[in-house]
């Protein structure tokens, strides 16, 4: 695994998602991954990719909040890349 931090995380307990910036030769990009968390028997947190029926519509709105987060990443990106345009 990669140090590489994710650009937003959203967090709905027991369930988040790492919203991940990356970049090819057309431009930037963004992946999402989701994840559940637990206790196992020892009582430490552990952490699943898969999920019970329960948690399927806590696990809908994380995903509808990190699309949200990434419409907000790209106007930023936009306007970032509109700034250094002027400024070049």
């Amino acid at each position: 695994m990669s140090d590489k931090k994710p650009a937003a995380k959203i967090s709905l307990y027991p369930v988040s998602a790492a919203i991940w910036r990356n970049q090819n030769p057309k431009g930037t990009f963004y992946s999402v991954s989701f994840e559940r968390s637990y206790k196992d028997e020892a009582g430490k947190f552990q952490t699943s990719s898969t999920f019970n029926p329960t948690d399927l519509l806590l696990l809908a709105k994380v995903a509808d909040l990190a699309e949200t987060r990434i419409r907000e990443l790209r106007a930023s990106d936009r306007q970032s890349d509109q700034a250094d345009e002027e400024a070049a």
